[in-house]
C-alpha cells in the first residue's frame, strides 16, 4: 500500500472508510487464469454468476482483465474514493466500484485512464457510468461501465475503499480475482480460485471436444434424447 494513504481509524468522519489493500493471490495463480475465458469460469461455478448489464468501453473483444480487486463505493456522481482506490492499487489491481448503477454522471474518464495507464492498473469494472469514449476506444486497459454520458463528477465524497461491493450483479470483495473478456466479468472470491482452475481447465478440454464432434456435422441425437425422456417427453 502507497506509505502515504492511511487505512480506515478512528476520526475519519462519517461515510468515509479506508482499508488495506488485499493481496490473497500468488501472482502465478492470477497469470493461471488469463487462459480461462470468463463464461468457463461461470459454468463451473454454477451458470448463475458474473456481471450483467455491462459494455466493454476500451472495445477489444480479445483482451483479457484478469487481476484482483481493489474496491470503492462512492456516492453516485462523486469520484473522489475512485482517485484514492488508484493511489493504492498495485500494478495488474482491477478497481470496482459501486456507483449504484447511477448514469446521470459519469466518475471515471480520459485523465484517470492516462493515470491508470501509467501506474500499470489492470482495468476498471464501473456500475455507473464513464465519459470519453474515444480514449478509452483506444485499448491498452479494460474499462467495463454500465454506460455513459458527458456530464462529470464532483470530488466531495464520501466513499469507501477495500469493503465488500455490489457490482453490476456481482459481490465482490477486496481481493477477489475479476476476470473479464468479451463476454463479460466474473468474480471468483479469493478462497476459490485456487480449487476451480482445475475444474475450469477441464471444463476448456471438454469443450474442445464437443466443437471437434461438432465441426463433424454429427448429431449428438441420444443426449438430448435422454433429457427430453427424463421430462416424460415422447421420444
Amino acid at each position: 500500500m502507497n506509505e502515504t494513504i492511511k487505512p480506515a481509524a478512528a476520526g475519519w468522519p462519517a461515510g468515509f472508510r479506508v482499508n488495506p489493500r488485499v493481496d490473497a493471490l500468488p501472482r502465478d495463480l492470477i497469470e493461471a487464469y488469463r487462459t480461462v475465458p470468463s463464461c468457463h469460469a461461470g459454468d463451473v461455478m454454477g451458470r448463475h454468476t458474473g456481471s450483467r448489464g455491462l459494455v466493454p468501453y476500451h472495445r477489444d473483444l480479445s483482451a483479457v482483465m484478469c487481476g484482483p480487486a481493489v474496491t470503492v463505493r462512492i456516492r453516485p456522481g462523486d469520484n473522489l474514493m475512485i482517485h484514492l482506490a488508484m493511489m493504492m492499487a498495485e500494478p495488474g489491481d482491477v478497481i470496482v466500484i459501486d456507483g449504484g448503477g447511477d448514469l446521470s454522471t459519469a466518475v471515471i474518464g480520459g485523465l484517470m485512464r492516462t493515470t491508470a495507464l501509467a501506474r500499470g492498473i489492470g482495468g476498471f469494472v464501473l456500475d455507473g457510468a464513464l465519459r470519453d469514449l474515444a480514449e478509452w476506444a483506444e485499448g491498452g486497459i479494460a474499462a467495463y461501465a454500465m454506460g455513459n454520458t458527458l456530464r462529470g463528477p464532483t470530488k466531495d465524497g464520501p466513499g469507501e475503499v477495500n469493503v465488500p461491493v455490489s457490482c453490476a450483479g456481482m459481490s465482490v470483495s477486496p481481493g477477489d480475482l475479476m476476470l473479464g473478456d468479451g463476454d463479460g466479468v466474473i468474480c471468483i472470491p479469493a478462497a476459490q480460485v485456487a480449487a476451480l482452475l482445475p475444474l475450469c481447465l477441464a471444463h476448456r478440454e471438454k469443450e474442445k471436444a464437443i466443437a471437434a464432434s461438432n465441426a463433424t456435422g454429427r448429431l449428438d441425437r441420444e443426449r438430448f434424447d435422454a433429457l427430453l425422456r427424463n421430462k416424460g417427453c415422447p421420444v
